[in-house]
């Protein structure tokens, strides 16, 4: 018999972050922008989005490729106060 499947545990510290005011910014991504030690959207102005990734890996080894793009759209977020719309989508930022 197999155990009953388990809810995920909402990462409400993520979901109640200022980066999630970010659009299409995953939890995950919020989580790993926490573990960083940053915890306001400013923070993000002026910050390389490949140092950010490979600060995370120090943590978090296993971050995928795929946060780039989101870490990309974040930076241009934080240091725009009026982004362009389609510069508000990961695939804009993708290599």
């Amino acid at each position: 018999m197999r155990p009953p499947n388990k809810k995920k545990e909402a990462d409400y510290a993520a979901l109640a972050s200022p980066f999630m005011r970010i659009p299409r910014l995953p939890v995950v991504v919020a989580r790993d922008l926490l573990d960083l030690g940053l915890r306001e959207v400013y923070e993000l102005q002026g910050r390389a989005p490949e140092v950010l990734l490979a600060e995370m890996r120090r943590i978090k080894p296993a971050t995928p490729d795929s946060h780039l793009p989101f870490l990309r759209l974040a930076v241009y977020f934080a240091e725009n106060p009026q982004p362009e719309r389609d510069k508000m989508h990961p695939e804009a930022w993708r290599d």
